[in-house]
């Protein structure tokens, strides 16, 4: 556990790159950047990236706007897909981004300049920071990948279709709908009324004429 810490730890850009900043700032900030250094690892280390599970569970799937057990499944779905596509895509920058510091420490070995050295040092420090916060971000990542898929388990009470995401949308959809209709007062404009009638409507006809069926029959016709 210990070295997936030190992974993720910028301690050592801190103690080098650190330095660099008396340059520009003044003496007194510069000592009160010192006296903050451990603060700010831990900080670092800490920080919020991605939703907390209570953000999950209220912001994200609030009962007005995903009402049913299946509407909240699904949206749980897509969230975890977003974050599992960007992990992979953070995968191919991070093994882009390795390659990089490989170029930089292969250049330093013969470089004879000293300007040159420099800027290569300075562009290592940052390939070598940027490695550091892709690994932190991976690791929330996943967290949160860990997390939807902890959800949909709850979720899923086998009173649903998992399989097919189109078969609760015409119960889930309207009353979705149906709660942004009492949100509509005076104050509203006419697209916002449109944007919430019109598909609500839409739903209603296409029910009552068989176009559109409840879920449990939509899961008969399935199988």
């Amino acid at each position: 556990m210990s070295d997936q810490i030190e992974k993720r730890s910028i301690k050592p850009l801190l103690q080098e790159s650190g330095e660099y900043l008396n340059q520009i700032l003044d003496i007194e900030d510069f000592k009160k950047f010192k006296d903050l250094t451990t603060e700010l690892k831990d900080t670092w280390s800490k920080k919020q990236i991605f939703r907390t599970e209570t953000e999950m569970r209220v912001s994200v799937l609030n009962d007005g706007k995903f009402p049913t057990k299946a509407a909240k499944y699904w949206q749980c779905v897509r969230e975890q897909n977003v974050f599992f596509e960007n992990l992979m895509t953070l995968s191919f920058d991070y093994r882009k981004n390795d390659v990089e510091i490989k170029k930089i420490e292969r250049k330093l070995l013969t470089e004879t300049d000293d300007l040159e050295k420099e800027l290569l040092e300075i562009e290592l420090e940052q390939k070598v920071y940027g490695k550091a916060n892709m690994e932190l971000v991976a690791k929330d990542r996943i967290r949160e990948i860990e997390q939807w898929s902890t959800l949909k388990k709850e979720l899923d009470d086998q009173t649903f279709d998992t399989k097919n995401v189109n078969t609760h949308q015409t119960e889930s959809l309207k009353l979705a709908l149906e709660n942004r209709a009492k949100t509509l007062g005076t104050s509203s404009s006419q697209a916002e009324v449109i944007n919430v009638l019109g598909p609500l409507q839409t739903i209603n006809r296409l029910s009552k004429e068989g176009v559109l069926l409840p879920p449990a029959e939509a899961m008969k016709k399935l199988k």
